[in-house]
Parts: structure tokens; sequence; C-alpha cells
């Protein structure tokens, strides 16, 4: 488990992005689909809070809405994302992209999609730097060589003239944490950023981000499916539910004891190392569709915990213990196994 840092939750330390009331709507052929609703958590200097849920639970688009990245004409985002005194909700184009790439970066799922294949890794390297800093083509390609360098790319100066398909996998990624990281952001969005790899590698990538974050100060929000890996790299831990924050506690708190039985499912569903250990269990059900959310507690049907009351009436996030909360009317009164003691 991961030990609580300065920067976890209850220190003094700067927050550096605030994201407030966050609701997403996808325009459909019958109109607007809230897909995530009233999401709020805080990231500060240094920290870092692993975002987890199903597939379809909300991480990504939210992710995506900080940066202002939702496809226009499509999708609209309410509430609002403070950072650095602006609310990037409600900035300006251009103010964004002052913000995208220098202060705030993202690492997408797939870097093979999210790098361009007609162009060598140090031009999408030079591009972004030449972008926020007002330096030459050589400085930047030397900036660009000393990224790759430090994300633990062999041959550096080799590779900052190949084209993506001309790397592995592993260093396909490394790549695209050298340009997130290439103009030194105060925070990293890093969504997925292991799932494509095998184990080794995916160690090698987790350190790598966390030495980043501890040498520069650099919050990262991991959006991830993965509790072993929020487990190895994160202070907290941020849990979405169809489209809803449902839990957010310091990490060591939320694995040994949860307080919502959706964090609990998850933490059920990690195989384990020990010997005659039980079968895995899943959850029952699915992520109810945006379209057809029920009325009370969004879980209640997929929970085995859940009372008549449960499914009457919304269900609004309630204070657990120092620095954390979760959305269920029986957190007080129920005892969850965690995955330690």
């Amino acid at each position: 488990m991961s030990e609580q840092g300065a920067s976890g939750p209850g220190a003094t330390v700067e927050t550096l992005l605030s994201v407030r009331g966050l609701s997403v709507f996808f325009k459909t052929r019958a109109g607007e689909t809230q897909v995530a609703s009233d999401v709020s958590f805080d990231l500060r200097r240094g920290e870092r809070v692993g975002l987890v849920g199903e597939s379809g639970c909300g991480k990504t688009v939210t992710g995506l809405s900080i940066l202002g990245l939702l496809p226009r004409g499509a999708a609209r985002a309410a509430g609002e994302v403070r950072f650095g005194g602006h609310d990037l909700l409600a900035a300006p184009e251009r103010h964004l992209n002052r913000v995208r790439g220098r202060a705030i970066s993202m690492i997408f799922q797939e870097p093979m999609s999210a790098l361009d294949p007609v162009f060598t890794i140090g031009r999408q390297l030079s591009e972004t730097i030449r972008s926020h800093f007002d330096v030459s083509t050589r400085e930047a390609q030397e900036r660009g060589i000393a990224a790759l360098d430090a994300v633990g790319i062999p041959l550096p100066r080799q590779r900052y003239f190949e084209y993506p398909h001309q790397l592995s996998g592993g260093m396909r990624q490394r790549a695209m944490i050298a340009i997130a990281t290439v103009c030194h952001p105060d925070v990293l969005i890093a969504d997925e950023a292991t799932t494509a790899l095998d184990v080794t590698i995916q160690a090698q990538i987790i350190d790598l981000l966390i030495r980043l974050s501890d040498e520069n100060g650099m919050a990262i929000l991991f959006i991830s499916h993965d509790l072993g890996v929020i487990a190895e790299a994160c202070h907290r831990l941020v849990t979405m539910y169809a489209g809803q924050v449902v839990e957010d506690a310091p990490l060591d708190d939320a694995l040994v004891r949860p307080r919502h039985p959706y964090t609990a499912g998850l933490l059920a569903s990690m195989p384990t190392r020990q010997k005659g250990a039980r079968r895995l269990t899943s959850i029952p059900g699915r992520v109810p569709s945006p379209a057809d959310m029920p009325d009370g507690c969004r879980f209640a049907m997929r929970c085995t915990h859940a009372q008549p009351d449960c499914r009457r009436a919304a269900v609004a996030l309630v204070t657990t213990g120092p620095a954390a909360l979760a959305r269920c009317r029986r957190a007080h009164e129920l005892t969850l196994a965690g995955v330690a003691a």
C-alpha cells in the first residue's frame, strides 16, 4: 500500500486544481443526455489521486472536460474547474491553449492513436515546446532529446528522429509521457496510461510517473480501472459510478475500510496471492445507461446492502472520516471488507 505523503488530504499543501459540481451532457437525437453529474474533487501539489470505476462510469469524460477537450457541438460541461485563479470551463480558447500542455497535460489511453503517425517523435515534441516557449529549433530539439532521455528511452537522439511505428509499445508510451511532461506541467492527467502494456513495462511506467511527480511536485490524476496500479501510485482514491463520485478518501483508508459498497465490490474483485484464496467475486449487473438512470441511489440495483429507501431518493455525499466522503445512506452503519487488515 502507498504511504500517505505530505501532499495527502489534511496536509497544508497548495490546491492546484479544484473541480466543483462538474456535469457533462452529450447531445443525442432524443436531446441532451447527462453522462457525469456533480463531480467534485481537488488535486494538491505533488498529490497523486486515483480516479477509478468500471468502463462507462465517466472517468475519461471527466478528464477531457478539465482541459476542454470534449467534442465541440456534441457535448457540453457545466460547473467549475478552478486552476490558477480561472474557471477553465468558462475560459476562452486562447487561455485554454496556454494551459494545455504547459500547465496541465494529458496522457491519452492509446499512444498509437494519440501520436501522429506522419510526424517523427521529435517533431511532435518540438512542436509542443515551441507552442509555449520562444526558443530556437535547435534548442527545442535539445530539450526534446533531454525529455526522451528523462523518461528512460534508450538512444534518445536516434529515437527523436524516428516515427511512432518504429517504436515498441513501451517506448511509444514513454514518448507520450515525454511529450506530456516536456513543459514541466503542474498537473498531469494520466488516462489508462499503462493498460495496454505488459506487467514489466507497466511497473516501469508507474515508477517513472511517481519519480516525475516526486521530483517536480507535479500532481497526477490517474484514471484507471486497475486498482493495483492505483494502490501502487496514489495518495487518494476517488471512486466513480454511473457518472457520480461515490467515494473520496485517503488511499490507505479506502483500501482497508471502504465506506461505499461499490468500492468494496471493486476491491473484492482484485486477485490475491494468498494460498487457498477464495474465488474472485464480481459485482452483479451492469452500469445503468446514462439515458435511463434510476431515481434513487444509482448503485442500489446491484448492491447487496440496499434497502427500500435507497431506491426512492437520490443520495448525497456524506462525511465518513477525516477528508473522506461517501455517497451512501448506510455509510456509517456498514462494515465493508477491504483488501488489508
